[in-house]
């Protein structure tokens, strides 16, 4: 490089490290009632920049790109989240102060629905919830939360025909009859078979009583009155069930600290503690130390499983129902230390990719899509979340005059067993071998299918007596000796439990007679059933199995 070029490099070097933006600060100090305070979080909105204020409520963030205003947001625990307004870089006087929270809750403020005043027209006002988090794209909280099952409790046809005793088509349930023995008192009478029935009801058993199924499926509803809110009764924003303003009050949960777990009948509201604002302010609780302006506050709660437990956990006359949130809390996704831990969030909110969770010309900020997670709830009613969830392998080997089959299944990817929760849900294992002709070979050995994965045609989803297994929780009750119930209002044990839990695998075997044809085929299929198929019936729910895995294996 001769001279002449040498200086023309050196110009431009020097040229454009002129022009380039010189970095700048902001500093400032986080003020409560006109003092200092000490690790308050101040964060850059909506970045992963983040510091705490020392002891004179100070704070600084250096290197920032000059003449670029940015947003900056404060927070403490116990406090709104305050700031969110445009600071240009160089200010070093920035004062933000913060709000308390509301001492306590206010029982008598009315929930926000979650949709427009004009799609509900008794509503008192606009809510902010499909407002400000919907847009054409589907993808926004509310617009995944009205596809999701929690915003469907209040409706959901199983929940309420099992409440109320009646059929899908509304035929009333028999009445339960009680006898009396001079011991024990009153005890349920079998249903009078000369007359129609539709199967159990909490409403047949306890006439006279609301019960505190609400306090999950109708929680809003239910919050200040969990034993007396009738689900056949209820209007307005109840309807609407687990809604967006009930989860972003809950505050705590109240946890036994010997088991980790909610204290035993106590399930939904029951086991939650709320921060309801007093009239004329708000109060949004969320997974984010940086939403401001407005009423808002940060709490890791929203982020940790134990904001699930309420309702996914139940103990009904001593007996575990409903377990999801113990099972996690008894798998290695529980362990922080474990590379496998998460959340109940992690799994069933997984983010869906848009940037934002709010419309940018309300307020919304573009984020790393990363850390906004899905409000879909991904559950049952997703066949690819199911079937990725368990992992099913089948061998096959000849010997002798015998065909060996083996299978497992693993719950690779469930933080809990599975099913898990309503004692209804089971898994059915078909495992069945043909000959060239379709005939089926017969089993040696090899456990068969109850009866109550139905008696009758295979092709109209009745699988006893074929070989295979049934997982689940089957209950008994304890009076009838009915079984499997879904009456757990009534006194009922645990008959038994094979249900596969998280990272184990469950290993069946069957062995068929050889038929003298040269070609033979296995057919394995795992199958999830949401009731019991004679429920099922007799309730006029919709039947469909959910095919989570195939095998087919052929010799010839």
């Amino acid at each position: 490089m001769n001279r002449n070029r040498l200086y023309l490099v050196l110009f431009f070097v020097l040229f454009f490290s002129a022009c380039r933006a010189p970095s700048a600060r902001i500093s400032g100090q986080v003020l409560v009632d006109g003092k200092p305070y000490h690790e308050a979080a101040v964060r850059i909105q909506a970045t992963d920049q983040l510091v705490l204020t020392d002891r004179n409520g100070s704070f600084s963030f250096e290197g920032l790109p000059a003449k670029e205003p940015l947003l900056i947001s404060a927070w403490a625990p116990g406090y709104y989240i305050a700031g969110g307004q445009p600071i240009q870089t160089g200010t070093e006087d920035l004062v933000i102060e913060l709000h308390p929270l509301p001492l306590a809750d206010y029982p008598d403020y009315e929930w926000l629905s979650a949709y427009h005043q004009e799609d509900n027209p008794g509503l008192d006002e606009n809510t902010p919830c499909e407002n400000c988090h919907a847009d054409a794209s589907g993808q926004l909280p509310f617009d995944e939360w009205i596809k999701d099952a929690h915003s469907k409790t209040a409706g959901n046809i199983r929940f309420l025909t099992m409440y109320s005793g009646e059929d899908a088509a509304g035929n009333p349930g028999q009445q339960t009859q009680f006898g009396t023995t001079r011991d024990y008192g009153n005890y349920p009478l079998a249903p009078d078979p000369d007359q129609p029935y539709y199967g159990p009801g909490y409403k047949l058993d306890y006439p006279n009583s609301a019960g505190n199924c609400s306090a999950c499926h109708l929680a809003a509803a239910a919050v200040n009155d969990p034993y007396g809110i009738d689900p056949m009764s209820v209007s307005g924003v109840g309807l609407e069930g687990i809604n967006c303003d009930f989860c972003h009050k809950i505050w705590a949960v109240n946890m036994d600290p010997d088991t980790g777990l909610p204290f035993p009948n106590n399930p939904g509201v029951l086991s939650l503690e709320f921060l309801r604002p007093p009239p004329d302010h708000q109060v949004f609780i969320g997974p984010y130390d940086d939403v401001a302006p407005g009423e808002d506050t940060y709490s890791p709660l929203q982020s940790e499983s134990q904001l699930c437990a309420a309702c996914h956990f139940g103990v009904f006359s001593d007996t575990v129902i409903y377990n999801s949130f113990g099972e996690w809390l008894n798998s290695e996704y529980a362990d922080p230390n474990s590379v496998r831990y998460q959340t109940c969030q992690d799994c069933h909110m997984p983010p869906n990719g848009t940037d934002h969770f709010a419309l940018l010309d309300e307020g919304g900020l573009i984020r790393d899509p990363d850390t906004i997670p899905s409000h879909k709830m991904l559950g049952i009613t997703d066949i690819d979340f199911m079937r990725d969830s368990v992992s099913l392998t089948a061998n096959a080997k000849l010997e002798g005059n015998s065909l060996f089959v083996t299978v497992n299944i693993h719950n690779s990817q469930t933080g809990h067993h599975i099913p898990t929760d309503s004692p209804l849900r089971h898994l059915i294992l078909i495992v069945r071998a043909f000959d060239d002709n379709g005939a089926p070979l017969d089993l040696l050995t090899g456990s068969l299918l109850p009866d109550w994965t139905g008696i009758g045609d295979p092709e109209t989803g009745h699988y006893a007596g074929l070989p295979g297994e049934a997982y689940a929780k089957v209950l008994e009750e304890i009076w009838s000796q009915e079984s499997p119930s879904g009456s757990y209002w009534n006194q009922t044990r645990i008959l038994s439990d094979n249900r596969i839990p998280a990272l184990e695998t469950a290993q069946s075997s069957y062995a068929f007679q050889l038929p003298a044809s040269k070609t033979i085929q296995v057919n394995v299929q795992l199958l999830y059933r949401r009731a019991f198929i004679e429920l099922q019936y007799l309730k006029g729910w919709e039947r469909s199995d959910l095919l989570l895995s195939e095998k087919i294996l052929v010799f010839e």
